[in-house]
């Protein structure tokens, strides 16, 4: 490397929308170049075609800034070692492609799919298994088998050709992942992986090489699908004469029940996101749910990542940006893999929520009723904070409760069955007489005139406070009723006992 300053990088592909386990590959190189004072690099691996979908890059873009994973530099955010995007970066890797032709690493293969498949169908029909390797090399249509001034003529032609990597007979790669420890691969089991393609796109394995080593990459901290690649990937550093960087692989983010990696059909099937954003796919016209239109806050999904493969070492849980920054470390982070569970998700929003101020969660409790049409005081709004905050996860169960907003249209059955006897309704004008009395009509007024009326008659709680809220909210629970008495005013909460009275003796 030619600098000593971590640089790490996120180089995720446009070809849908960014997975929840992607978001956490993002959120652990941040934390881990930010803890130790390095860049995060933002790189767009768009070298196939094939999958480019519309509209992902900017999804990708959009989920990291909401998320607060912001890079240092890269695509969208500049920097020195750009461009970042590698379909305008095309005319580096051929130069790459051409050394390790030149110094016998590679070579120029001419088979066809078709032949290719023939020889897998064939190795089939024998209960064995193929690929294009040390032992099967020779017997195809490549630079190496055939005689140079054919391979002259081949190239000079329309055939389509390809680069393949040569991988080394017998040998035993070893390399240290700072994960995971130790990890040794026998050559005889890779296959000569293609370099470049027909179409003269270079493959993951090539640009993902040329570029993090051009990028100044020092460590390349990625999902554990990436590390059967990471063999191939050491070989081709070795064989271009460049240090390799270090490696992490990431455990898994297993689905909430059985085996298996998480996937957007666990999360239909669970009715929980695994997408950031929500995605309308160009292609189907379908939609998938996100994070942030379900009323996550982004720094409790970051939470609930942080801690979905790695642990601090404590019981704690809960962290600031900072905290995550300073406390993370790769020697912490888990190799197995890691159970993603949904109410643990909701857990961490609903502590977000209830650490906000009233004010705070007043602001957004009035511009989401603003979006409604609904037009209510600043005040008024922080008082719908005091009585939700605690029995809300998400900042739209806020606002969930229709009482708030209106009289009610039906009366909770079972409370009603229950609770109104032949003496409630005598007792409910009771009581509204006393309310009727109260001046300075706030919460603990009423509740001070509510208790005289009940100690005055010899009246039990459970006679009275049920029929109360039935009669305002049309509810069997709910927060204070004395707050919901002093939100909704005098007038108002009279006005609902009396209609109600009359609704349900008529």
């Amino acid at each position: 490397m030619a600098t000593n300053q971590v640089r790490v990088r996120f180089a995720p592909s446009p070809t849908g929308p960014l997975h929840m386990g992607g978001v956490r590959t993002a959120l652990y190189n941040y934390l881990f170049a930010h803890n130790h004072g390095g860049k995060f690099i933002l790189r767009i691996e768009d070298t196939d075609q094939t999958r480019f979908v519309p509209g992902a890059e900017d999804y990708i873009l959009e989920a990291l800034k909401w998320c607060g994973i912001e890079p240092d530099e890269g695509v969208g955010y500049g920097g020195d070692f750009g461009p970042y995007r590698q379909s305008e970066r095309m005319e580096l890797y051929g130069q790459y492609v051409k050394q390790l032709i030149e110094s016998g690493h590679a070579y120029y293969a001419f088979d066809t799919p078709d032949e290719i498949a023939a020889k897998r169908t064939e190795a089939e029909a024998n209960k064995s298994v193929w690929q294009y390797d040390a032992s099967t090399r020779m017997d195809m249509r490549n630079s190496l088998s055939l005689p140079a001034d054919e391979v002259e003529k081949l190239l000079a032609s329309d055939i389509p050709v390809t680069v393949r990597f040569k991988i080394p007979a017998d040998e035993e790669v070893v390399f240290e992942d700072e994960i995971r420890g130790v990890v040794r691969v026998q050559t005889k089991v890779l296959d000569d992986k293609v370099l470049l393609k027909s179409d003269q796109f270079p493959t993951y394995h090539m640009a993902n090489i040329v570029d993090d080593h051009l990028m100044e990459i020092s460590h390349v901290i990625r999902g554990e699908e990436w590390l059967p690649s990471a063999p191939l990937h050491v070989l081709l550093y070795r064989a271009l004469g460049w240090e390799a960087p270090k490696f992490a692989h990431l455990p898994l983010i297993l689905k909430p029940t059985g085996n298996g990696k998480l996937s957007k059909r666990d999360g239909d099937k669970g009715g929980f996101p695994v997408f950031p954003l929500e995605w309308n796919d160009p292609k189907s016209g379908n939609v998938s749910s996100g994070y942030r239109e379900s009323g996550y806050f982004p720094e409790a999904f970051i939470n609930m990542l942080l801690m979905l493969g790695w642990n601090p070492g404590d019981e704690q849980e809960v962290f600031s940006n900072d905290e995550m920054i300073k406390a993370f470390s790769l020697e912490r982070v888990v190799k197995s893999g890691a159970r993603f569970n949904p109410d643990k998700a909701k857990w961490f929003n609903e502590h977000y929520l209830r650490a906000k101020s009233h004010d705070e969660l007043g602001s957004m409790i009035q511009s989401m009723l603003t979006e409604k049409g609904v037009d209510l005081s600043a005040e008024k709004c922080v008082q719908i904070a005091a009585m939700m905050a605690e029995r809300s996860a998400f900042a739209h169960e806020l606002i969930a409760a229709d009482y708030l907003f209106g009289s009610p249209e039906a009366y909770h059955e079972k409370t009603l069955r229950k609770k109104w006897k032949e003496a409630t309704p005598q007792i409910m004008e009771g009581l509204i007489a006393v309310l009727d009395g109260i001046d300075s009509f706030d919460a603990t007024s009423i509740e001070t005139g509510f208790k005289g009326y009940l100690e005055s008659n010899e009246l039990g709680m459970g006679a009275v406070l049920p029929n109360f809220r039935l009669l305002v909210t049309g509810e069997g629970g709910g927060p204070s009723m004395f707050a919901i008495a002093e939100f909704l005013g005098k007038e108002e909460t009279l006005k609902r006992m009396r209609d109600g009275l009359a609704r349900i003796t008529a």
